[in-house]
């Protein structure tokens, strides 16, 4: 599944032949529409939003490529999905487990089980391979600030590349930009927070670590660990997903069907959801605003309030009201306390 940059759409994939698009503002209310798209005679394991939200990609199954739907809006309001005359060439010797699509347009992400990820332009031409030398990737992702691609797998590390654009905006070349290095066994997944400067990642040793990632590594500056937490379920066999709130508060990690919810500035266990789908979960993630994590495993979406979130600002908004020196700041800080005070009450979740 992905949101939609707008933070107006979920996309969801399945193995029923439907791409399906929901409203996101239809979240809280009983009945939830979708719009489908159907992918004929295949089906999708992947799908990812276009950055101006007019057009999704997806990852075929059977076919082993990647296909390009334009989405045309009607008068009635609803939406046309048209798949583009041509998919992309076969490309990839192993199943491709991620695909992204860099905010700024300029380039496509594939990346398989092997140690391949391939870089492309929205054409469908090979721009660069990349081999990350990880034995397998088990994770791949593009920044969401659009320059950096990342892999993560047998080794216990996190690798960063930037790609590279000229002035006019043709390509140039990927560079290795840093990594993350701390953990002591396989890295599962890792994720980016919405400015890209900060990045989480989680270790078969039994750990989570948040970082800071806004570094110069061109002058060969490393990023800072700002925390470590346990999570003993990453030890075991089972995969294991990551997702980071927008803002970098919250980390959800999900192994199994269960869903576990931190604090990163404390590092504590806020929540626990057990036996949340039929199956293992397939992916978790935040929505643009950090108020909802949605999750997928079977043939259903769960959506959570992100209760952790809205505590973190109330513990983050009265550190600024002691520190707050003028009247208006004081009061700007106290309307967004209590606002956040409110939701919390509102989904029964003060804590006292």
């Amino acid at each position: 599944m992905d949101f939609s940059s707008n933070g107006k759409y979920l996309a969801t994939c399945a193995d029923d032949r439907t791409i399906r698009i929901w409203s996101t503002k239809d979240f809280l209310q009983r009945e939830h529409r979708s719009m489908r798209a159907n992918v004929e005679l295949d089906h999708a394991t992947l799908v990812r939003f276009s950055p101006d939200c007019r057009a999704f990609i997806v990852w075929l199954a059977n076919g082993d490529t990647l296909r390009v739907f334009k989405m045309t809006k009607r008068e009635d309001g609803g939406y046309t999905f048209t798949a583009t005359p041509e998919d992309f060439p076969k490309k990839h010797k192993a199943p491709v487990i991620d695909i992204g699509i860099a905010n700024t347009g300029k380039f496509i992400m594939t990346a398989s089980s092997d140690t391949t990820v391939l870089i492309w332009s929205l054409k469908g031409q090979v721009l660069s391979t990349i081999n990350t030398n990880q034995m397998n990737n088990t994770h791949a992702a593009v920044s969401p600030c659009g320059r950096f691609v990342a892999s993560c797998g047998f080794t216990p590390d996190v690798k960063v590349w930037e790609v590279c654009f000229g002035k006019k905006g043709e390509f140039q070349e990927v560079v290795r930009a840093f990594e993350l290095k701390g953990h002591s066994a396989a890295v599962h997944s890792f994720a980016f927070s919405n400015d890209s400067r900060r990045m989480a990642s989680v270790s078969k040793d039994g750990t989570w670590k948040l970082w800071d990632t806004d570094v110069e590594y061109k002058k060969k500056q490393d990023p800072y660990l700002l925390k470590t937490g346990r999570f003993e379920e990453a030890a075991g066999a089972a995969p294991c997903r990551l997702a980071l709130s927008p803002n970098a508060q919250v980390l959800a990690l999900a192994s199994g069907s269960s869903i576990h919810l931190y604090n990163t500035r404390r590092g504590e266990k806020e929540e626990c959801f057990e036996r949340v789908h039929g199956e293992c979960i397939a992916n978790l993630s935040f929505d643009i605003t950090g108020r909802f994590l949605a999750s997928c495993g079977d043939r259903a979406v769960r959506l959570f309030h992100n209760t952790p979130g809205h505590r973190a600002m109330v513990e983050e908004m009265q550190g600024h009201l002691k520190r707050a020196c003028n009247e208006s700041t004081r009061q700007r800080l106290q309307q967004q306390l209590t606002q956040a005070q409110e939701t919390l009450k509102s989904l029964g979740a003060l804590k006292k």
